[in-house]
């Protein structure tokens, strides 16, 4: 069982949606806290209403050349990172016959990329002060390859191999530990940031995700996970719940419940834009 009191904790994407609920809750447990993502003042509103010494730290994380610099002064911070928390990431809703290429490019590198990177140039330096936790949050997608998210189950999917082929390597040997979160529908601004086929932001969520579950929730979930060094933790329900189980335990059957949800959301996406292809 690991205590998060005193741990520093470092979040990406922590301006909004489940990163901002980790925060939150880990501030609660006690957590050091450095804050990161793109909207500065987004993170220094968070970092203000928390009850812990917090460092708002904003970057792209797609900025590879610079990381190295914010990795350092994450580190510098309080001497240590304890806990990383990979949660920034973007999602997609288009189909694949409309999808530009460099959304495949895109989605990859902020959503599998960024998050590799971003461990592997401290991952050194967890070994050296004598081990860390490593948490991904991926995503139900990464598990069941959902319609309407090609890109996005690609580099989740990618990410829970990454994440698992470390933890072989890490876990008793350098004490550190590493989490795979698969989280289901969740009431965030996904959807509504979610690109679409011609590379722009959506701008409207799904009635599924809005009836999602409250981020805080997830973030319960997901501390609790870390305390008990769980190596995966599926946060969903009903169907979503459902598939990421029949995956692996009944194939056949996993695959013609596929194949039935996405014949019927390619359906309702085409009606939802005409413009698309029609065959």
């Amino acid at each position: 069982m690991t205590d998060l009191a005193s741990k520093t904790m470092w979040i990406t994407g922590a301006s909004s949606g489940i990163g901002r609920a980790i925060a939150i809750r880990a501030a609660e447990a006690g957590c050091q806290l450095i804050l990161s993502g793109r909207r500065e003042d987004a993170l220094a509103a968070l970092a203000a209403s928390l009850p812990v010494e917090s460092l708002v730290l904003p970057f792209e994380v797609t900025d590879y050349p610079s990381l190295a610099g914010t990795i350092a002064t994450a580190w510098q911070w309080q001497g240590r990172v304890d806990l990383l928390i990979n949660n920034a990431g973007i999602s997609q809703r288009c189909i694949a016959l409309d999808a530009k290429p460099e959304i495949y490019t895109e989605l990859i590198n902020v959503d599998l990329i960024a998050p590799i990177w971003l461990t592997q140039l401290q991952l050194n330096r967890m070994a050296d002060a004598g081990g860390g936790h490593i948490v991904a949050i991926s995503s139900v997608a990464g598990r069941i390859g959902a319609p309407l998210r090609t890109a996005y189950c690609a580099a989740k999917h990618g990410l829970i191999g990454y994440m698992d082929a470390l933890r072989s390597e890490v876990d008793r040997l350098h004490n550190i530990k590493v989490t795979n979160i698969l989280p289901g529908s969740v009431a965030t601004d996904v959807a509504r940031n979610a690109v679409t086929a011609d590379g722009g932001r959506r701008g409207r969520s799904d009635p599924v995700i809005d009836a999602g579950d409250d981020p805080l929730d997830c973030a319960d979930a997901i501390l609790e996970a870390v305390r008990n060094d769980q190596p995966e933790l599926i946060f969903a329900k009903e169907m979503e719940l459902a598939l990421a189980g029949l995956r692996h335990a009944d194939p056949d059957t996993f695959f013609e419940a596929v194949a039935e949800f996405g014949q019927q959301t390619v359906t309702q996406y085409r009606d939802e834009n005409p413009k698309s292809d029609a065959r």
